[in-house]
């Protein structure tokens, strides 16, 4: 794990959302940070200043503070970008925090802001698609039951285009929501590294894929179950390809699809989080 030093100057960027959900928790962030090193703070009004921030960073650290889509966006950026293997990227959580705190991020505000200043850098794996969008945790098909948030507004986009599809991808859900049934059973064909898991003949009730260790991708499969519990099916692998039926998968803090086709490879420690020191 690389360490810091505390002359070190970082980018805080306060996410809007986060703004409005806590201003208390983005007030005491931003006062932590300032307190113990050079902090240059910026306060984009959505996703298009977001992506610019981070893009104009130059030696600063960035310091995401947010919730979990906001710590998905700014890695996504990253990405694409191709610099997402040079950067260490912090996180104070403020919001739904779930996904965040699950790879080891303090869940306190001064915990966390406490971690970015004297924490160190942990490389992690994580799931790439050939949509180039990026899995962090772990991604599930169907996905669960969730909220569905109303049509975004429309919002100013960059002249860039790739300003124009991350905008499109990555803008932030409004806040009036309404519940997603849960779906029923899957008919899917799943191959871990070009191998077969499971076939279309088969309906499956779940599939989970994580990263796991060395480089790997966890694959769980739960066959659909009549009567006795099935026992689910397990393989690792550095792909995975999923094929069905206009299907949708959950990852990370979001819903996607519907797809008919899908195949994610692990990136083994492909990006740098900021994390307590051991």
């Amino acid at each position: 794990m690389a360490t810091f030093a505390t002359s070190e100057q970082l980018l805080v960027i306060i996410d809007p959302a986060a703004r409005q959900a806590d201003g208390e928790s983005v007030r005491i962030a931003k006062d932590v940070l300032s307190a113990g090193a050079a902090a240059k703070v910026c306060l984009p009004d959505g996703p298009e200043e977001f992506a610019r921030a981070l893009g104009r960073r130059g030696s600063r650290r960035p310091v995401v503070v947010g919730d979990d889509r906001a710590l998905v966006r700014a890695v996504t950026l990253l990405h694409r970008a191709r610099e997402l293997a040079g950067c260490a990227l912090s996180v104070v959580p403020v919001g739904d925090t779930r996904l965040a705190e699950s790879l080891g991020v303090p869940g306190g505000t001064v915990a966390a802001a406490r971690a970015v200043l004297d924490g160190a850098e942990r490389r992690l794996d994580l799931l790439v698609d050939d949509s180039d969008g990026v899995v962090l945790s772990g991604l599930g098909i169907p996905p669960e039951p969730v909220a569905r948030a109303a049509a975004p507004q429309p919002v100013a986009v960059d002249c860039r285009p790739w300003y124009r599809s991350l905008v499109r991808t990555l803008a932030p859900r409004p806040p009036r929501l309404a519940a997603i049934p849960s779906p029923g059973p899957s008919r899917l064909r799943v191959e871990v590294d070009g191998e077969m898991v499971v076939d279309l003949g088969q309906p499956v009730e779940a599939v989970s894929v994580m990263p796991g260790a060395r480089g790997l991708a966890e694959v769980e499969v739960r066959p659909l179950s009549v009567g006795a519990e099935a026992t689910p099916v397990r393989a690792s692998g550095r792909t995975v390809t999923v094929t069905g039926a206009d299907f949708r998968y959950r990852a990370d803090a979001g819903v996607s699809g519907p797809v008919r086709r899908r195949t994610w490879r692990v990136a083994q420690g492909a990006w740098g989080l900021v994390l307590p020191g051991a």
